[in-house]
């Protein structure tokens, strides 16, 4: 195949393992299947390796070396999925603000949103398909790169888990930045989810139109009250304009939620047009406790950089014997 042919988004592989699509759609499996998030992670030497000396943003905008670090684990473990490398904040890049990935801290807006003021640094309409681009050309290079071993999982954050790094400036434990927003100026709140929802929207339609196969959306850490305000309607909403988009479109992608620390919303969730909340737990009780069918295997909030690779290996294995052979 040539090179102009790896991008675009036509004549993909035959899909040869769609166990994770299966269980995603609630339909019976041989096998429980397994991915973990930040499989293409510090973990494996290979990664390091390839990493090394590169900025993480310019890897991001890079289609052929997104492709390679989304490959990387699939040739030492078998697992049912891949997920693109690529990151949540490149949405608040393409809405104009500033990331840099700085060594020894992660993630960080140099200028954060301070007050509603500041919402109007955002661009008030965002082209996503300029923007986002190469993201779209990485999931296409990957579908056909990867063969059609497997399905391939594009993602973008929940509207709420970036509007907190958007405010808080990088990563937080308490999210106290951005909470107080919600209480502070709720209208500002909400318009500002309002315009993250509609590009999310229009990312996660890009990434289907370029070849995923499968969405992860993210939530961040709330409270019941302020979850089912200013979380929960925005993820409704972008599942339900992707979904009816799609279906128009004679497109039927699953979509899969990772709500960390709001379990007391799964059922909520669970009518949101999403089919999987993912389950963390030791893989022979997860098996004995939940049998076989209609989930999915996985690691919570997925790789760490000191995990062995030897350990995600066992991980992989150990949910074998009791099954049907992969």
């Amino acid at each position: 195949m040539s090179k102009d042919k790896l991008i675009l988004p036509t004549d993909f592989p035959q899909l040869k393992n769609d166990t994770f699509l299966r269980a995603a759609r609630g339909q019976k499996t041989q096998h429980v299947p397994v991915w973990c998030m930040r499989q293409a992670g510090r973990y494996l030497p290979e990664f390091r390796e390839f990493r090394a000396g590169k900025d993480f943003f310019d890897t991001c905008r890079s289609p052929e070396g997104c492709c390679e670090l989304t490959l990387q684990p699939l040739r030492r473990f078998d697992f049912d999925a891949s997920i693109i490398f690529s990151d949540i904040l490149v949405v608040p890049q393409a809405m104009g603000m500033e990331v840099q990935m700085v060594p020894g801290k992660g993630p960080t807006f140099p200028d954060p949103l301070k007050d509603p003021e500041d919402l109007q640094r955002l661009k008030t309409k965002v082209d996503v398909k300029k923007e986002l681009d190469y993201v779209f050309k990485a999931i296409t290079l990957t579908r056909h790169k990867i063969e059609g071993k497997v399905p391939l999982i594009g993602f973008s954050g929940a509207p709420w888990t970036l509007m907190s790094y958007m405010i808080e400036g990088g990563g937080s434990k308490t999210q106290s930045r951005a909470k107080a927003w919600l209480y502070r100026h709720p209208e500002a709140s909400h318009m500002l989810l309002k315009r993250l929802t509609d590009v999310v929207v229009d990312y996660l339609l890009g990434q289907v139109a370029a070849g995923a196969q499968v969405f992860e959306s993210s939530a961040g850490i709330l409270g019941p009250r302020e979850f089912k305000e200013f979380a929960l309607p925005y993820m409704r909403d972008i599942a339900r304009r992707v979904k009816d988009q799609m279906k128009e479109a004679g497109q039927d992608v699953p979509m899969i939620v990772f709500a960390k620390d709001v379990h007391y919303a799964l059922e909520d969730l669970s009518q949101s047009n999403y089919e999987v909340e993912r389950i963390s737990e030791v893989v022979q009780k997860m098996l004995q406790s939940f049998g076989t069918q209609r989930y999915i295997a996985n690691l919570g909030h997925g790789m760490y950089p000191d995990m062995d690779p030897e350990s995600v290996a066992a991980f992989v294995e150990a949910g074998t014997p009791p099954l049907a052979p992969r």
